[in-house]
């Protein structure tokens, strides 16, 4: 935070423990004028107020406490930008990318600093470790049938993925739904896990400038066709003559770059499944404008025994028995 904010909260800190301690100590003089056990002078129903102060014991877990709070403020980061006697942090500023984190860590360590997040990583390490192995020993098709192994791998998803893909994985607008049975890099066991583990890249390029506006939307009306759609039969023509500059990814019958044992993770255009929209709004805008898509590795966010088990829950979305 900014030397103001760290200033404030500072001031505000210590201005709040300093008028709690106050109103402790003086509520512990009799300013009433009334003798202990003593009426106040107050009565209702029958009940009557008496001067009776707090019992001793009450007061001194007060004053404990207050003790402790010192204690905690003094040796662990709670006021403003200090870090307190102990040096111990659970975050740190400026830190915008796993390998600035992982820096961190090191120097933290380096500096002998207590990092919370780093501990409580090994100390899951230790606990999940072993049954995360044993998982990774086994097929992602066997896996994928063992309730024990799917439950894990759906936790790890709704941590991890569902942001993306959504909670139910039936993803979004320039997210893929991984509950049918349309891949873009294939959707064999072991391309789901590659997919996870190292990431994907695509590009689509825009193509207004080499088509123009016509152009685009006679493209349209031909892609628009190969799954069906009723459309301008004059401009479909028109674009299936263009379409040829397409067909490098696409492949000349528009089933996608899968069909043709491709790499580029170029879709299929014959079928209904559409990433970033089938209207021909957003098909003229995915022509006109490109499309580029990113997929983040998790290889080394995760390890790659617990993206084995998130692969078997994927897989097992479309390959349900």
């Amino acid at each position: 935070m900014t030397s103001f904010w760290s200033i404030w909260v500072v001031v505000l800190t210590l201005a709040c423990l300093a008028i709690v301690f106050g109103l402790l100590v003086w509520n512990m003089t009799n300013y009433a004028g009334v003798e202990e056990g003593e009426s106040c002078g107050h009565e209702f129903d029958g009940i009557e107020e008496l001067n009776n102060p707090l019992p001793k014991w009450w007061t001194y877990m007060f004053f404990a406490t207050f003790i402790w709070a010192v204690y905690y403020l003094a040796a662990y980061p709670g006021l403003g930008n200090w870090e307190g006697l102990g040096q111990w942090t659970s975050s740190n500023q400026g830190i915008k990318s796993l390998a600035e984190s992982k820096q961190a860590v090191i120097d933290a360590k380096a500096a002998g600093k207590t990092v919370q997040l780093d501990v409580e990583i090994r100390k899951a390490e230790e606990k999940f470790g072993p049954l995360f192995e044993s998982f990774a020993k086994r097929d992602i098709q066997d896996l994928a049938s063992d309730e024990k192994a799917l439950e894990i791998g759906q936790r790890l998803f709704s941590q991890n993925c569902a942001q993306c893909h959504g909670s139910d994985a039936r993803g979004g607008q320039g997210y893929p739904d991984l509950t049918d049975d349309d891949w873009l890099y294939g959707g064999t066991p072991a391309k789901i896990k590659e997919t996870i583990l190292n990431g994907r890249v695509a590009q689509m390029p825009p193509w207004h400038g080499a088509l123009g506006d016509q152009g685009v939307k006679e493209m349209t009306a031909h892609v628009l066709s190969l799954s069906g759609r009723k459309v301008n039969q004059k401009d479909a023509k028109a674009g299936q003559a263009k379409f040829a500059m397409c067909s490098a990814c696409h492949g000349a019958d528009g089933k996608g770059s899968l069909a043709h044992n491709l790499p580029f993770g170029a879709p299929n255009l014959t079928d209904k499944v559409w990433l970033y929209g089938g209207s021909q709004r957003a098909v003229e805008d995915s022509i006109a404008k490109g499309r580029a898509g990113v997929m983040p590795a998790w290889k080394e966010i995760l390890g790659e025994d617990k993206v084995h088990l998130i692969s078997a829950y994927v897989y097992s979305l479309s390959n349900s028995k």
